[in-house]
């Protein structure tokens, strides 16, 4: 029995080469055993590119830098700290990773997967924020599977 799984649209938000990357971490998650959510909203009002949860409830942040401007020109990322215990940086192959701060990880990556280039350092979240993200988790998972079968829907909350 084949199972079909629906393919959401892309949002318009990311370019070509963020859209790669996302595409490639995601990948490289699954094949390590996290699963990842793009575009996912914090109580913060900030949207993390991606957020994953690990089997043992670790809450990982990506943050996506599709070129050097990206990166110089963006000054939220630190605040993503708080909202996990893994922050990543993912870039594209050619990015000069010499560059990023040594308190993020390093995923160099392009469309079809990622490779972790330095592991990051574990901050543990808090028990209450960890609850609090992981309910997140589920339900902007569970409701992104629902709109996928249900385009017309019109969900109560932003997931």
């Amino acid at each position: 029995m084949s199972v079909e799984f629906p393919i959401p649209k892309p949002d318009g938000r990311q370019s070509v080469t963020a859209q790669a990357l996302q595409r490639g971490v995601l990948r490289h998650l699954v094949a390590h055993g996290l699963f990842g959510l793009p575009e996912f909203s914090l109580v913060s009002g900030r949207r993390a590119d991606i957020i994953a949860l690990d089997g043992k409830g670790q809450v990982t942040i990506i943050e996506i830098k599709s070129s050097v401007i990206d990166f110089r020109t963006d000054t939220k990322w630190p605040e993503y700290r708080a909202y996990c215990d893994r922050l990543i940086f993912a870039v594209s192959l050619d990015f000069p990773i010499e560059i990023l701060p040594d308190e993020v990880g390093i995923l160099v990556g392009d469309a079809f997967g990622a490779e972790m280039i330095r592991q990051p350092p574990v901050h543990a979240l808090p028990a209450a924020t960890r609850k609090a993200l992981t309910l997140r988790f589920a339900r902007a998972a569970a409701g992104r599977l629902t709109a996928l079968y249900d385009p017309d829907m019109r969900p109560a909350i932003d997931w």
